[in-house]
Protein backbone atom coordinates (compact mmCIF):
# COMPACT_ATOMS: atom_id res chain seq x y z
CA UNK A 1 0.00 0.00 0.00
CA UNK A 2 1.30 3.44 -0.90
CA UNK A 3 1.86 6.26 1.50
CA UNK A 4 -1.11 8.72 1.42
CA UNK A 5 1.06 11.75 2.17
CA UNK A 6 3.07 11.27 -1.01
CA UNK A 7 -0.09 11.25 -3.13
CA UNK A 8 -0.55 15.03 -3.08
CA UNK A 9 -2.74 15.05 -6.18
CA UNK A 10 -5.34 12.84 -4.45
CA UNK A 11 -5.54 15.33 -1.59
CA UNK A 12 -5.82 18.17 -4.10
CA UNK A 13 -8.73 16.46 -5.89
CA UNK A 14 -10.48 15.70 -2.58
CA UNK A 15 -10.02 19.30 -1.42
CA UNK A 16 -11.40 20.63 -4.72
CA UNK A 17 -14.46 18.38 -4.54
CA UNK A 18 -15.04 19.35 -0.92
CA UNK A 19 -14.81 23.07 -1.71
CA UNK A 20 -17.21 22.73 -4.65
CA UNK A 21 -19.73 20.91 -2.47
CA UNK A 22 -19.34 23.52 0.27
CA UNK A 23 -19.88 26.40 -2.19
CA UNK A 24 -22.94 24.71 -3.68
CA UNK A 25 -24.43 24.06 -0.25
CA UNK A 26 -23.84 27.61 0.94
CA UNK A 27 -25.28 29.08 -2.28
CA UNK A 28 -28.39 26.93 -1.88
CA UNK A 29 -28.83 28.07 1.72
CA UNK A 30 -28.47 31.74 0.78
CA UNK A 31 -30.94 31.33 -2.09
CA UNK A 32 -33.44 29.59 0.18
CA UNK A 33 -33.14 32.23 2.91
CA UNK A 34 -33.51 35.13 0.46
CA UNK A 35 -36.53 33.54 -1.19
CA UNK A 36 -38.25 32.94 2.14
CA UNK A 37 -37.77 36.53 3.41
CA UNK A 38 -38.88 38.24 0.20
CA UNK A 39 -42.53 39.12 -0.23
CA UNK A 40 -44.20 37.78 -3.37
CA UNK A 41 -44.38 40.66 -5.84
CA UNK A 42 -45.78 40.45 -9.35
CA UNK A 43 -42.95 41.59 -11.62
CA UNK A 44 -44.95 42.43 -14.75
CA UNK A 45 -48.59 43.53 -14.70
CA UNK A 46 -50.73 41.54 -17.08
CA UNK A 47 -52.13 43.43 -20.07
CA UNK A 48 -54.49 42.02 -22.68
CA UNK A 49 -52.87 41.38 -26.02
CA UNK A 50 -54.27 42.69 -29.30
CA UNK A 51 -54.00 40.48 -32.36
CA UNK A 52 -54.70 41.50 -35.93
CA UNK A 53 -55.61 39.02 -38.62
CA UNK A 54 -55.62 39.52 -42.37
CA UNK A 55 -57.65 37.16 -44.49
CA UNK A 56 -56.47 36.40 -48.02
CA UNK A 57 -58.91 34.93 -50.46
CA UNK A 58 -57.90 32.75 -53.39
CA UNK A 59 -59.43 35.39 -55.71
CA UNK A 60 -57.48 38.31 -54.20
CA UNK A 61 -54.95 40.27 -56.26
CA UNK A 62 -52.17 39.60 -53.75
CA UNK A 63 -52.56 35.87 -54.17
CA UNK A 64 -52.81 35.98 -57.94
CA UNK A 65 -49.66 38.12 -58.29
CA UNK A 66 -47.65 35.70 -56.11
CA UNK A 67 -48.76 32.64 -58.06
Amino acid sequence: MSDWTSLWYVWLILLTVFLLLLCGLSASCVKFCCRRKRLPVETFPRHPCDLAGIGIDSDSTAHSTVT
